[in-house]
């Protein structure tokens, strides 16, 4: 049901929200599930008919303490993760304190720089090879000249952005890393229920994890 996604997209945002006060440094990343629909199509450059299984793309920003999901968008694999950026950014900030995020040069943009730091945050992401210094903007010569003249310091920022494989790993290990549905609106809310369940579990882990670390200090007093 069509009508449905909207609802889990919100729940995936509740679900979320019981760590708000614990997580301010972010990742964004991108992930595929398989599906059991497959795709034809002549490839010119070797001579014949081609055929691969086609999958849900997720565009997901999860916290670097606890893996929590915090925002999600659901596309084809086709779509660019760049651009996604802004909306799960927002979305993120309307209930969390974004001190820091980091994503691999898949989102390096101008654009987000100056999004994340609009936002009262600091975008780490590496700049690519052939990058220059001037033509886009303060920010960006600014950030550029910290990932060439400290960049140790920089990438220990930026490395930060593992956790979001971690993340992955969590969600695909527990719910699997695949589809069943056959129809796309159907996809997009099994995928969507997968990280509602991931969700659920990391706050039941927070919750002992920080009952565990009260409990000798309460003992204490």
């Amino acid at each position: 049901k069509p009508e449905l996604t909207p609802i889990l997209a919100q729940m995936v945002i509740l679900t979320s929200l019981p760590l708000r006060t614990v997580e301010t440094k972010f990742n964004i990343d991108a992930t595929g599930f398989g599906t059991s629909n497959f795709q034809r199509w002549y490839s010119f450059k070797h001579g014949k008919e081609i055929c691969s299984r086609r999958w849900v793309k997720c565009h997901f920003m999860n916290g670097t303490k606890s893996n929590i999901i915090t925002s999600v968008k659901i596309t084809t694999e086709n779509e660019a993760d760049c651009p996604q950026l802004e909306e799960l950014t927002k979305k993120t900030v309307e209930h969390f304190e974004m001190k820091e995020l980091s994503g691999d040069k898949a989102y390096l943009s101008k654009d987000n720089f100056e999004l994340v730091d609009s936002l009262g945050g600091t975008f780490y992401v590496p700049f690519k090879s052939n990058s220059k210094a001037t033509g886009n903007g303060m920010l960006w010569k600014k950030m550029y000249h910290y990932f060439m003249m400290n960049n140790e310091e920089y990438l220990q920022h930026y490395h930060i952005r593992s956790n979001a494989e971690s993340t992955v790993n969590m969600l695909k290990s527990k719910f699997g890393d695949s589809v069943r549905s056959k129809l796309w609106t159907a996809q997009v809310n099994e995928v969507l229920c997968k990280i509602i369940a991931h969700n659920i579990c990391v706050v039941i882990l927070e919750m002992n994890e920080m009952q565990r670390w009260c409990n000798p200090i309460l003992s204490n007093r």
